[in-house]
């Protein structure tokens, strides 16, 4: 009888520990982030201090290419955040960022993916947006997650001495988002949560509708192929050029934008101009791809949509959260995006207004998983 309580209390020890662990991942209070009127003193002490603890090193991706990332580690944070960014972006755009999930209680890792940042250039001009196929990047993104996120993030839980499997998160911003779906879909035990910021899930065409654009891009195609060995440029695309704050579509703060726009002018590296026909080309067989294998996209995914956004199709994104929602209730919830009214494109380098939003919930679904 004696044993028998021993035993009990000590399941009943075990559930209530574990208990008290959810708990306390699900309590977690949301600190604000940096609000642009602390941004220019925090990047000058506080982030220019966290940057300089990170670890800047690259990895071999499909073909040998060099693939490289950034990693910010702390042993007392529980929990691995993997960031996968959007076309043309660079890894030293997401220093407030970075910073700003770090100190929710992440270790940060993000890459430049190839072709763009500092990672190695696929074509002689280097400011011509090309991959030779969109599975090239899921590659290197699960190459990335296997031999340099891994190792460290399952290894053991922090908190403990106990030897814990922990799966990372895994934050993508718009052509991160749809190399994220895929990678997802490919590896459905890998990530154990995500979020898909104004997502790729379709390029928008703008005024031209779908059907038109996409038999546009194929004759385009057929056309380099057959008179150049190497990749145009699409039809008005063109080499690095920068934006006045007023023409741009990216964001309202003119002054997370003019910060981003003066380290690409000032970084001659990471600069990268339009896309080739290639990349739309394969960029469109991806997209079919992603709805013909919804059902494998396991991984409980959070959209937001910037409700103002004219770079992607925001009407794809509705009929992707539509299906996968009808798959699996714990994704899309309501089988919609979140909407974040009035916020443009990129939505973590918005005012304060539309950014605290976007952190918000990206930081409570990861909690709450």
């Amino acid at each position: 009888m004696i044993k028998k309580c021993v035993n009990l209390l000590s399941i009943i020890t075990i559930l209530m520990t574990v208990t008290g662990m959810f708990s306390m991942l699900s309590a977690q209070s949301f600190a604000l982030p940096t609000q642009e009127a602390q941004l220019e003193k925090r990047q000058l002490h506080e982030i220019a201090d966290f940057w300089k603890q990170g670890q800047f090193k690259h990895f071999a991706g499909v073909n040998e290419s060099r693939i490289n990332y950034a990693s910010f580690i702390n042993k007392k944070n529980p929990r691995c955040l993997v960031i996968s960014p959007g076309r043309s972006e660079a890894y030293l755009k997401y220093k407030e960022l970075a910073y700003d999930l770090y100190q929710q209680g992440f270790n940060i890792y993000v890459l430049d993916h190839r072709g763009q940042g500092i990672s190695q250039r696929l074509l002689d001009n280097p400011h011509k947006g090309y991959v030779k196929d969109f599975e090239n990047y899921v590659i290197d993104l699960h190459t990335f997650i296997e031999t340099v996120v891994n190792p460290v993030c399952r290894n053991e839980s922090r908190n403990t001495d106990q030897k814990i499997k922990t799966k990372p998160y895994l934050l993508a911003h718009s052509m991160g988002g749809m190399i994220a779906v895929r990678y997802m879909q490919q590896y459905p035990e890998s990530i154990q949560a995500a979020v898909l910021s104004s997502p790729m899930i379709a390029v928008n065409s703008g005024p031209i509708p779908a059907w038109l654009a996409k038999g546009i891009i194929a004759s385009t195609q057929q056309l380099n192929q057959l008179l150049s060995d190497k990749p145009w440029y699409f039809i008005g695309q063109n080499n690095y050029k920068s934006r006045h704050f007023t023409d741009n579509v990216l964001t309202h703060s003119s002054l997370r934008y003019n910060n981003f726009v003066d380290l690409y002018q000032s970084t001659n590296d990471i600069q990268l101009g339009g896309v080739t026909v290639q990349w739309l080309h394969s960029a469109i067989k991806t997209k079919n791809k992603l709805f013909e294998e919804l059902v494998k996209l396991k991984t409980p995914t959070l959209v937001l949509q910037s409700g103002a956004d004219t770079v992607v199709d925001n009407s794809a994104q509705n009929e992707f959260c539509r299906q996968l929602n009808k798959l699996y209730s714990h994704s899309c919830p309501q089988g919609k995006p979140v909407i974040i009214a009035g916020a443009f494109h990129e939505l973590f380098f918005e005012i304060d207004e539309y950014r605290n939003q976007a952190l918000k919930q990206s930081v409570n679904w990861f909690n709450n998983h």
